[in-house]
Parts: C-alpha cells; sequence; structure tokens
C-alpha cells in the first residue's frame, strides 16, 4: 500500500495522534534531529522531491508549499549542524 501524503501531512497525522493536535515547522525539525545520518538524508530527498513538483495556483497549494520550503531549510540547517558535529 502506498501512502500518498506529503512529508508534513504525515507528520501531522502522528502528531495528531500523539499529542492531538498538528506539528509545527520547529518541532519537525526538532524531531528531525533524532534521526540517523541515512533516515535525514532520505527525509530531506522526499522533500526536494516534494518541492520539484507542480505548484498550483491556489491559495491553499501555494501556502502548503512555503510550508514545505520553510521546513526543508529549517531541517537541512539541522542535517548541516549534525554532520559539521560529525553525527
Amino acid at each position: 500500500m502506498q501512502d500518498d501524503r506529503s512529508f508534513i501531512e504525515r507528520a501531522d497525522a502522528v502528531a495528531k495522534k500523539v499529542y492531538g493536535e498538528p506539528m509545527s515547522a520547529d518541532r519537525i525539525a526538532d524531531n528531525f534531529a533524532l534521526y540517523g545520518l541515512n533516515k535525514r538524508a532520505a527525509a530531506l530527498e522526499q522533500l526536494d522531491d516534494e518541492l520539484r513538483g507542480d505548484i498550483d495556483s491556489g491559495s491553499h497549494n501555494l501556502r502548503r508549499h512555503v510550508k514545505l520550503v520553510t521546513l526543508r531549510r529549517k531541517m537541512a540547517d539541522v542535517h548541516h549542524a549534525l554532520r559539521k558535529a560529525r553525527r
């Protein structure tokens, strides 16, 4: 079974089950720091794939794209900091 939800949609679904509310981009980035190197790299690649997709002009799609770009930037900063610390 293939999961067609975006990275953020999957994170929100898990957060709603655990915490009762969706995760903020900051919280996703904080949790991202707990991933191992390979899982972080795979998550960044997945976000890059999502960002390469077409963007519709609808306001929902534009907001989603901005949220993905912001999240990607925060996750990349965390990843680079951890790589610099050799983790």
